[in-house]
């Protein structure tokens, strides 16, 4: 049944990651220059509005995606409890990684442009606020997987 608590979790889970597509995650600062870190990157922003790539993310790019689309899928897998716990663990492990990533991107890329002035914006938590939802997810999967091996052992 697609309709349970672990499917509305997983779903709120994959809208936390997928906002992530749409907002800036930190901004760098140096004397002349503004910098922002997005999904895509660290890009220069300039008066105009227009920006410039000026270092790709693409492990924050796939990293972002993944997280996502894991969360998608292990939503579809609902006749599949024991895959879904096993996609569910290794979401956290992507969302942990997707954190990881965003601060060292924005650690880095603070360095590398000597920017004197890095700040991290509130998108930064949501990779966490989707694992509490994920493992919230992944408790439930395995009380319904508790509850029809019980159901088994009765029959």
């Amino acid at each position: 049944m697609i309709q349970r608590i672990q499917s509305i979790f997983l779903l709120v889970a994959a809208i936390l990651s997928g906002s992530l597509f749409f907002l800036s995650m930190a901004e760098m600062a140096n004397m002349e220059d503004l910098y922002e870190l997005t999904w895509r990157g660290i890009y220069e922003v300039e008066a105009e509005g227009a920006a410039q790539l000026v270092m790709p993310g693409w492990a924050l790019s796939i990293l972002t995606g993944l997280t996502t689309l894991v969360s998608l899928i292990t939503i579809f897998l609902f006749k599949k409890r024991l895959i879904q716990i096993r996609l569910c663990a290794l979401n956290l492990g992507f969302l942990l990684g997707l954190s990881g990533m965003i601060y060292y991107m924005g650690k880095t890329g603070a360095k590398e442009l000597r920017a004197t002035e890095l700040s991290f914006n509130w998108p930064l938590v949501l990779p966490l606020v989707a694992m509490v939802f994920v493992y919230l997810a992944l408790r439930a999967i395995g009380k319904d997987e508790a509850l029809i091996r019980s159901m088994d052992r009765i029959r």
